[in-house]
């Protein structure tokens, strides 16, 4: 049992006489030349190859040739490797043979394998004896006197036990391997250095204790310098290694102490190096960014307040500026470091404060989260102050513009910010003064910081808790023709912040900003051509027609110059051609087509002074557009400037198109549907059309029996049972008393006591025109004598 199987036996098929046994033989003689061993690399094949101890045949597949690693037996008490003598039994299978011993190409009566746990002890104690005398070879190679050959041949050898048995890794510990191949990374050759850093990362891979030993003396220090060789495979083979070494926690502190490791990182990462390989390397199968980030927190976190060397802190918060990061890293880095970045910001020389502002930015930049975190964390005071100082301390201005755009990141948070005092006198962000401060800022500095201003004050305008404030601010500074001008400006960031403001500030000060705007300056113009302007549908569109929209519907002068300008015309133009969806943009399309609409429905409040509005409503057909947007499915707001003042139920003949007729229009129906919406506001417009046909300059009888055909008559009842808002109360107490002053009507529900307690209810607390309204509704149902006068007539 001494000789080399793979030489001293063969497989004997015997003579078969049946084609089968023929299938079978060819089969078999197959194995040696086809089979594929899993996944060995050339290495490890010459290895299980290479014995110190001579082999024995009982150790070796007949199958495959080589050393069982699982042996099994057969029924027929023939020994074979399990993963050979299965793919044996599938490709029988396959073929549609019957299962037979490939030794005795005997049939078999089962497939059933039994361990061979008696060959299987063998086999691993012959193994480990020759494992143990390899190593011991391998040990004694592995100095940089011995020749180049013999030194990468321990060093894959190395790699494949530790490749073939993880448990191996500790016995490389024990045999003190792991100095001595670091010892080779100072070797001459490119070869060994290559091999040796390749080793090293197999070595430590998954094994804490194996890492630990590498963190010994200066052997990272050694590895970092790797990075900066010409040799892209010696970098390639250091980065791999550092990033296996940065999933240890001492380690990941102990690669970013080292002076230059993460800048170097970092150049590799965002490199525009023609060596695709090393950039790939870093970038994705390293993930390098996140190591990066967790050695400059760490280290900030430990060194940030005072006791780190200044060079380094300023290195480790100019990293942070450069990376970019994920929401929930930003978080972290917030949670961890914002402290240490801010006092940095606070007291740091020039360039340290700068490396700080632009890792603060990095940080709030999009992430509510964690822009609450640096304010918590004290960021305003500082923040404020460094836009606000000047003299020999202040800031540059490319610094302020830094400081602003991170002021404009934390107030997009949803946060309280009339509770955080940012001033020496205890003032807040929405405090008078420091809101005339920022308005003198947006007043006195260049287009970039500007905008970064304007968009501190769209966040404090954008927050019901501190628009007011914000408002009461601009109206005693008086800014309002200053912010209006913004409008005008050619910077599209600039004058986007600045209509988001005014769009904000609209629904607070509309007057102010419609007086502003109808000047002869050319604000107004500028805004409808951002409005109309055929580019899609944007951000700003949407804005500034929002704007408009908000602006006071009753202001004859603004609506007046909007007719001279052809801007009614423009606006139909687009409200039509997102109809029939000839419009690019979707993102913005509804908040968009709603305002233009709103802007539309101006023209019907001057219908009754301006015979260009009528001209135009007529000529357009603006009365069929509306009721076509009645049936606009979750445009709400769309819904109700366009039901709202558009008709008179006509004596005689009438159209649409010229009297704006809603019988004619076969609109009253649509408007019932409405009674029933769930937003307040619609039913009100709803209810508010409606009542134009019970209007004294109409045939109210006629317009009763309009609403009977229309099966109208019980919604508006329900709208005053309901009581939603005192302005539908109001609104429905009215369209009640007309509809009882038809007698059927009367007399139907005079037994309704739910509709005489909503009445009697308005009869004694709404305001004093529904109360008389309502008291007259009651005598239609003889709740109240006739005779009865509680109120003074008052027509």
């Amino acid at each position: 049992m001494n000789g080399e199987a793979t030489g001293s036996q063969a497989v004997r098929w015997g003579q078969p006489e049946e084609v089968e046994s023929g299938f079978l033989n060819q089969m078999a003689e197959s194995w040696d030349a086809s089979y594929d061993p899993g996944s060995q690399s050339e290495d490890s094949y010459h290895f299980e190859r290479f014995h110190i101890e001579p082999i024995y045949d009982a150790f070796v597949c007949p199958l495959t040739k080589q050393v069982m690693r699982d042996p099994v037996t057969l029924e027929n008490g023939q020994t074979f490797d399990r993963e050979a003598i299965e793919r044996w039994f599938r490709e029988c299978r396959e073929s549609g043979r019957k299962l037979v011993c490939p030794l005795t190409q005997k049939e078999l009566k089962s497939a059933d394998l039994n361990p061979s746990i008696a060959c299987w002890n063998t086999i691993e104690e012959w193994t480990a004896r020759n494992e143990a005398v390899q190593l011991d070879m391998a040990r004694r190679s592995l100095n940089t006197t011995s020749p180049e050959s013999d030194v990468l041949q321990s060093l894959k050898y190395v790699e494949y036990i530790c490749r073939k048995n993880r448990s191996n890794k500790h016995v490389v510990r024990n045999a003190e391997l792991i100095p001595m191949i670091v010892e080779t990374l100072k070797s001459s050759s490119r070869r060994v250095r290559c091999k040796a850093l390749e080793t090293l990362k197999i070595v430590v891979e998954e094994d804490a204790d194996n890492k630990a030993i590498v963190a010994e003396g200066d052997t990272v220090r050694t590895i970092v310098k790797f990075l900066s060789h010409e040799q892209s495979k010696e970098r390639e083979e250091a980065v791999s290694l550092l990033h296996e070494l940065s999933k240890s926690e001492a380690l990941c502190e102990k690669i970013g102490s080292i002076n230059g490791a993460i800048l170097i990182l970092v150049g590799m990462t965002s490199s525009k190096s023609e060596n695709i390989l090393t950039v790939e390397m870093a970038e994705k199968r390293l993930k390098i960014w996140k190591n990066v980030i967790t050695m400059c927190v760490r280290w900030l976190k430990v060194n940030g307040d005072s006791a780190g060397p200044p060079e380094t802190k300023l290195s480790m918060a100019s990293y942070l500026g450069e990376l970019v990061l994920s929401s929930d890293v930003k978080v972290h880095v917030a949670s961890t470091v914002g402290s240490s970045l801010i006092d940095i910001m606070r007291s740091g020389n020039t360039q340290s404060r700068e490396a700080a502002l632009k890792a603060l930015n990095q940080i709030s930049s999009s992430c509510g989260p964690s822009a609450k975190v640096l304010i918590e964390a004290g960021i305003l005071p500082p923040l404020v102050n460094d836009l606000f100082t000047v003299g020999s301390s202040q800031l540059p201005m490319r610094l302020k513009e830094v400081a602003a755009t991170i002021l404009a990141n934390i107030v997009s948070s949803d946060y309280e910010f009339d509770s955080i005092p940012v001033g020496t006198d205890h003032q807040t962000l929405v405090s008078e003064d420091i809101v005339h401060r920022l308005l003198h800022l947006i007043s006195n500095t260049g287009p970039s910081i500007e905008c970064k201003l304007l968009q501190v004050l769209v966040g404090l305008t954008s927050s019901p808790a501190t628009v007011l404030n914000v408002v009461t601010a601009i109206k005693s500074s008086g800014a309002t023709t200053s912010l209006v001008q913004f409008i005008e400006v050619p910077q599209k960031d600039l004058r986007v912040a600045s209509i988001k403001l005014l769009q904000n500030l609209s629904r607070h000060m509309g007057q102010e900003l419609a007086n502003a705007l109808r000047g002869t300056v050319g604000q107004l113009g500028s805004l409808i051509r951002v409005i109309t302007e055929n580019i899609g549908i944007t951000e700003e569109q949407a804005a500034a027609v929002g704007l408009l929209a908000e602006l006071p519907e009753r202001d004859l002068g603004l609506t007046r110059q909007m007719l001279d300008e052809g801007a009614f015309q423009q606006i139909f133009v687009r409200v039509v051609r997102i109809r029939q969806g000839e419009t690019r943009g979707i993102r913005f399309v509804t908040p968009y087509l709603e305002g233009l609409v709103q802007v539309l429905a101006r023209v019907t409040f001057v219908l009754a002074e301006e015979p260009d509005a009528i001209a135009f409503c007529r000529e357009n057909n603006l009365v069929a557009l509306f009721i076509e947007l009645l049936q606009s499915n979750g445009l709400d707001n769309v819904q109700m400037p366009v039901i709202t003042g558009l008709c008179r139920l006509h004596r005689g003949t009438c159209s649409l198109r010229d009297s704006f007729c809603l019988l004619e229009g076969q609109a009253v129906e649509k408007l019932v549907a409405l009674l029933d919406h769930t937003n307040e506001k619609v039913v009100e417009a709803a209810l508010a059309a409606i009542s134009t046909l019970l209007d004294d300059g109409v045939d109210i009888e006629q317009g009763v029996m309009v609403l009977c055909e229309a099966e109208g008559i019980k919604p508006i009842l329900d709208v005053l049972l309901e009581k939603r808002t005192e302005n539908l109360r109001r609104r429905a107490v009215w369209a009640v008393e007309r509809l009882l002053r038809t007698d059927d009507i009367a007399y139907e529900v005079s037994g309704d006591p739910n509709l005489s307690t909503a009445l009697v209810d308005a009869f004694q607390h709404a305001d004093y025109r529904t109360r008389q309204i309502a008291e007259r509704a009651l005598k239609h149902v003889d709740k109240i004598p006739n005779f009865s006068g509680v109120f003074a007539n008052m027509g």
